[in-house]
Order: structure tokens, then sequence, then C-alpha cells
């Protein structure tokens, strides 16, 4: 089974950019979407043999998740149950026979940190969700998990150190999260390769020199790791300042 994740950074916006072809290109089973920043009857969108699911932020125009899937899941549960965090859209989770499937977008710290107590708090609720999912069957985490976990994960770390997306306290979270039992799937393939980014900034031309970050991720339960077959970053296909990122999971025994 193919899962991509991909922030649109506002899915209207994509559709204009070539976001139909690209997902034909990506050909996955599981297509989960961050940052969808609309409500799902605001949107013309009907991708043939994908069934779909929307999480929407109760603020309009704001954050948001969605997931099409060519299988349809045993169920759908929309936020963590926790009302602290589920207004903004931001977790889809979709049962199959085998694994869960985590679709998130984290909220950003933001400048000046200003968000990060929140986060935080934010971190520390949706790990115990993970955990707890993962004593069931397997997970699937995916989608923009807003930081860069190590030095190798973006262009120019020592110039980052303390902003947003790369402060100690984001990166010893998703540590937390590793070590609770989870696995990164791309650093499990290629735990040394460099110069792969999956978020640039719109300044400065980045994308084009790559100057750029990794927080878009595809994490697996460990029960699931072996199943991993491929972890891909898609940076040639445009239409966000996010690109696609995927795991390839053996469909022949992810139990």
């Amino acid at each position: 089974m193919k899962i991509v994740s991909w922030n649109v950074n506002g899915i209207r916006s994509c559709l204009n950019k070539g976001f139909l072809e690209s997902v034909k290109k990506l050909g996955a089973d599981v297509l989960c979407l961050q940052e969808t920043k609309a409500q799902k009857e605001q949107v013309e969108l009907e991708l043939p043999g994908y069934l779909s699911y929307w999480n929407s932020a109760v603020r309009k125009g704001y954050s948001g998740t969605a997931v099409f899937t060519h299988e349809e899941p045993l169920s759908v549960t929309y936020g963590i149950d926790r009302a602290e965090h589920d207004s903004e859209g931001r977790i889809i989770t979709l049962e199959f026979a085998d694994f869960f499937v985590v679709n998130c977008y984290t909220p950003n710290a933001r400048d000046g940190l200003v968000r990060l107590p929140y986060r935080m708090a934010w971190e520390d609720a949706l790990r115990g969700y993970l955990v707890g999912l993962a004593e069931k069957k397997g997970v699937v985490y995916c989608g923009d998990l807003n930081v860069a976990h190590k030095e190798i994960d973006l262009a120019r770390p020592k110039q980052n150190v303390n902003n947003p997306g790369f402060t100690p306290q984001e990166r010893e979270k998703l540590s937390a999260l590793l070590d609770s039992g989870f696995a990164d799937s791309f650093r499990l393939l290629y735990p040394e390769k460099a110069d792969a980014y999956s978020w640039w900034s719109y300044r400065m031309n980045a994308r084009a020199r790559n100057v750029g970050w990794r927080i878009d991720y595809c994490v697996v339960s460990q029960n699931l790791a072996a199943q991993v077959k491929e972890a891909s970053i898609h940076a040639d296909i445009l239409g966000s300042d996010h690109c696609p990122v995927g795991v390839e999971l053996d469909a022949s025994d992810t139990r």
C-alpha cells in the first residue's frame, strides 16, 4: 500500500497549479492532505476511485485536513477527542484491517514562539493518542509535523536554532514519539541522506537553490517497520511550498 502525504497550502490554490495531474502521477492508495484551508463544500474536487474525508477548522480558510482513499476504511475518526485540540481540523484517523492511518497537520510555534506552549501540550496529547492506537494495531502517522528533527533535516541548521520548527523543545517531542515505539520511515531507509527536503520558503529563490527543511514525515509504528518497502520525497512535484512525501508498505504482510 502506498500512502502519500502533502501539505497543499490551500487546496483551492493548488487545484490551479496542477493538483489533479500530480495526484495521478503519485498513484497513492491513500492520499493525506494538510492545510486545505477550506470547508468541503467550498471545493469542487472529485477524484475518481477515491473516497474522501474532510476535517475542516471552525475558523474558515485556516488549517484543515483531508484524506482520499481507494479502500473504504473500517472507521474514520476526526480529532483526538480533546476539545482543546479538535477545533482546527488537524487530525483524521482511518482504520483499516491491519493498521491505522493518522493524517496530521501539527500546529506551528509561530514567530516569537508565541504558540510553543500550546504546541508542547498538543505534542503530549497526540503522543498519548498514537501510543494508544499502536496498542491495538499498526499505525502510519503522516503529515506536516512542522519540525526538522536533526541537523541533517534542514539546509542551515546553525542559523535556525531556536526558530519555529527547530527549537530544542520541538525536536525533543519528536524524539519522544520515536522513542515510544515509532520510526521515521525515511530515515529508516536513508539514515545519512542529506539535501532531502519537503518545504522551501517562497523567498530568496529557496526551492531552486534547495535551501529547505524536511518537516513532512511518514512515521510508522515499530511493528510496521519491517514492512516499509520505500520512503519517498517527491521534490519534483510543484503546486505548494511543500512537496509530497510517501511510504510504501508491503501489503502482503502488514500485521
